[in-house]
């Protein structure tokens, strides 16, 4: 049974269609990922499925009793405001100490419940963000391009840190990702979107499909060719994950 069934789901602003019949799920435990353009509808497609955007046509249905946290792409917060993130984590109530400690622990940052959120680089912010989510034991975690603005390095070991999440707690995952080495090494599978669904599949299917070079062009094709070929010898996750030379494809 699937956490999310998104079936023939279109969304429109005003006069302009940004998402067309699209169909989509995710199952317990595993992690997908999608992928496109700018413009291809791919937050459009999360706000919808956590009731933000209302389809014209279409239907989200969730499994019964089904939990969703949400790391958005960006939190603005007044910088001058003086609140640690112990009491940014209790907003708006309802929150136990112990639960800030069980989810800042889980998002890999368990010494930052004193700190004041004004100071944090942008790295732990996004990890709050991702304690904040993990409060309510979802089964399904979504993220919008949670590593948006962060360093390479800074983005491997955000993604790490999910990875480790959906180990110790057996949530989904459905991310939007626009970095190659997320698609190719932390994915079950990948969901190519450009206002419709291109193509989807495991990675190495996506990263030879006509339509996903179509969109991002031969040359990342060629990186995620040689990404597998490392991948099949062996090479470790962290080796991933830190390789500066890998390609990253289009937002």
């Amino acid at each position: 049974m699937s956490l999310v069934q998104v079936k023939d789901l279109s969304v429109r602003y005003g006069a302009r269609t940004v998402l067309s019949r699209v169909s989509l799920h995710v199952d317990p435990g595993e992690i997908v990922t999608i992928v496109g353009p700018n413009g291809s509808g791919k937050t459009s497609l999360l706000r919808a499925i956590i009731g933000a955007v209302r389809p014209i046509k279409g239907s989200v249905m969730r499994g019964r009793d089904v939990t969703i946290g949400y790391v958005p792409q960006k939190l603005h917060i007044d910088v001058t405001l003086p609140i640690t993130v112990a009491r940014f984590l209790k907003l708006p109530g309802g929150v136990t100490g112990v639960q800030i400690d069980d989810v800042l622990k889980q998002a890999g940052v368990p010494d930052l419940s004193k700190a004041q959120l004004s100071q944090l680089s942008g790295g732990q912010f996004q990890r709050v963000l991702l304690a904040r989510a993990l409060i309510g034991k979802p089964d399904l975690l979504l993220l919008d391009e949670a590593t948006q603005g962060l360093d390479q390095r800074g983005s491997a070991s955000f993604y790490q840190q999910i990875e480790k999440v959906r180990q110790d707690t057996g949530c989904a995952v459905l991310m939007i990702s626009h970095e190659l080495h997320v698609v190719m090494s932390a994915s079950d599978r990948v969901v190519c979107l450009n206002g419709h669904v291109c193509c989807e599949g495991t990675p190495a299917v996506v990263a030879s499909a006509p339509e996903y070079r179509a969109l991002f062009g031969t040359g990342t094709g060629g990186a995620l060719a040689l990404y597998r070929h490392e991948h099949d010898h062996g090479h470790d996750h962290d080796d991933h994950s830190h390789d500066h030379n890998h390609t990253e494809a289009a937002e």
